[in-house]
């Protein structure tokens, strides 16, 4: 029996509304969250993985200084840095939904292979089911979870590439949706100027199962990143280009400054001691889908620090939705192998 969300205000509170109309933005809305990713369904695919990359708003492309997490964003950076270092991240979003994600990586010495895995997952909370003729029908729940394995090496002092594969499951009540894609990169590092560049192509994939006559394909993402450490100042700055499958495409009723604007986003890392690091991004794309009034408005921009005693990090950030409130993000990495 086919079931539909109750909305009225006397069956689903304020919080509630607004965790409906999240929900709604991830299936619907053109990359609210994780840029490039036009999905119809896997919605868990738009939320950035960890803390430290939704405070940089997703710029992540390039960025291959030890973090694991950048195996969700470029399948070619993990290698020695990241082996056997382990990352848990929780999300907590508005309303009753809650994801998180678990990352991990190893390098095969013997081989020179570095092999990842990883695993994302989000419930986007418990809803009010009604038939066609408004009898209600029960409670039901919604969540996604996406498992990846992956595998990098070097080609060369300098390059590395890699590939992800990722198989991705949704469901909504009774009904789901399954998919098998694929990611395939390549980075470029200059050690001596402190200096990545990183060329991604994600969601290379087919859908499995859908949800009844619905499309679910998973549209190709062509991501171009670039990361730089300054020499005399302790900031990382880095940039990604994405949906560059689809330049025509960007900020919808903008002008030309937004559609560039649209397919770019920002992050800053500044670190000023050895404990602490302070982090900012932005997303323009973002800010325009998600901005619900024409006075200024933080969507788009993230923020959040992390703090490293010995081998553990713990990292934080926030990223606003607008006026349906904001999005907080907790992750804990730690390297293994100094334990």
């Amino acid at each position: 029996m086919m079931r539909f969300v109750q909305m009225s205000p006397v069956s689903m509170p304020a919080a509630g509304v607004g965790a409906f109309l999240l929900v709604l933005l991830c299936t619907t809305a053109p990359a609210p969250a994780q840029p490039g990713a036009d999905l119809t369904s896997f919605p868990v695919l738009r939320l950035e993985p960890s803390a430290r990359t939704a405070a940089l708003a997703g710029a992540f492309a390039a960025v291959a200084d030890g973090d694991v997490n950048a195996l969700f964003y470029n399948p070619a950076v993990p290698g020695p840095s990241t082996s056997r270092h382990a990352s848990f991240s929780y999300v907590n979003h508005l309303s009753d939904l809650n994801g998180g994600s678990v990352a991990y990586s190893r390098t095969l010495q013997g081989v020179g292979v570095t092999l990842s895995g990883g695993l994302r997952f989000m419930h986007w909370g418990t809803f009010e089911g009604r038939d066609r003729f408004g009898e209600p029908t029960g409670d039901f729940g919604a969540g996604d979870v996406v498992l990846t394995t992956g595998a990098a090496r070097s080609l060369g002092p300098r390059v590395r590439y890699g590939a992800n594969l990722h198989l991705l499951y949704s469901q909504i009540d009774d009904v789901d949706a399954s998919a098998l894609a694929a990611d395939l990169g390549g980075v470029y590092r200059v050690p001596s100027r402190q200096l990545a560049v990183g060329l991604t192509l994600r969601n290379l994939g087919v859908t499995l199962d859908r949800y009844a006559d619905s499309s679910e394909d998973l549209p190709l993402d062509l991501q171009l990143g670039v990361s730089k450490r300054l020499a005399h100042l302790p900031l990382l700055l880095t940039v990604t280009g994405y949906d560059l499958t689809n330049l025509s495409e960007g900020v919808e009723g903008g002008d030309t400054v937004d559609h560039v604007l649209g397919h770019v986003t920002f992050g800053a890392e500044l670190q000023p001691g050895d404990v602490l690091r302070l982090r900012v991004g932005y997303n323009h794309r973002r800010s325009r889908d998600l901005a619900l009034t024409d006075r200024f408005d933080l969507a788009g921009l993230g923020m959040g620090f992390g703090i490293t005693v010995s081998a553990l990090t713990v990292d934080y950030a926030y990223n606003s939705w607008s006026s349906l409130g904001g999005l907080h993000q907790f992750t804990l990495r730690t390297d293994l192998g100094a334990w």
